[in-house]
């Protein structure tokens, strides 16, 4: 070819990677997303991404306003305990912003910009493909502590405080909720 780049490259795929993500269902000519790793000191344009997918999602629904790409993304309810309006996810293996989560429904929403749908291939995607999800590291972390916390603390008194946030239409992943800023 006109350059010296290689066309092709060869992985070893692991039997858990296989059923833990969409890898499986590629078929040959089928497109992916590659980004380069990060060199050390460059500008990351995102949060830094181990590769290692979480859990799937699926696409739920499929929005087009003026501009922009919405997608809707369903995840079990374990899982949305991770995910915040304006927090980072990583959705086959792009470094992407929610911008909007529903934790009861079990969905978050990220809205895509012509140069994302030119860049990935998100645009080919429809209602009903799964995706590959890796939630954001310190987010986990923080949200993981204060679930344990809350654990070893309450502890007794846990079962009947879950009773009464239901009965409010609340569970206790509200605790871990952030706060908004306070009134000036």
């Amino acid at each position: 070819g006109p350059t010296d780049e290689p066309s092709a490259a060869d992985f070893d795929v692991m039997q858990q990677s296989l059923g833990l993500t969409t890898l499986g269902g590629l078929a040959e000519g089928s497109r992916i997303n590659v980004e380069r790793a990060a060199k050390d000191g460059a500008e990351i344009g995102g949060h830094p991404l181990s590769g290692h997918i979480d859990v799937t999602g699926t696409l739920v629904a499929i929005r087009q306003p003026e501009n922009n790409h919405v997608l809707r993304i369903g995840l079990p309810p374990r899982w949305m305990r991770y995910v915040f309006a304006k927090g980072y996810i990583a959705v086959n293996g792009a470094s992407l912003t929610v911008a909007e989560a529903d934790r009861q429904a079990g969905w978050f929403e990220v809205w895509l910009i012509p140069e994302t749908l030119r860049m990935t291939t998100f645009g080919e995607k429809g209602v009903g493909d799964t995706l590959n999800i890796e939630i954001e590291r310190s987010t986990q972390v923080f949200v993981d502590t204060v679930r344990d916390a809350l654990d070893e603390r309450l502890g007794p008194l846990l079962p009947a405080l879950e009773a009464l946030l239901r009965e409010r239409g609340l569970s206790t992943d509200e605790l871990t909720r952030p706060l908004p800023p306070p009134a000036r």
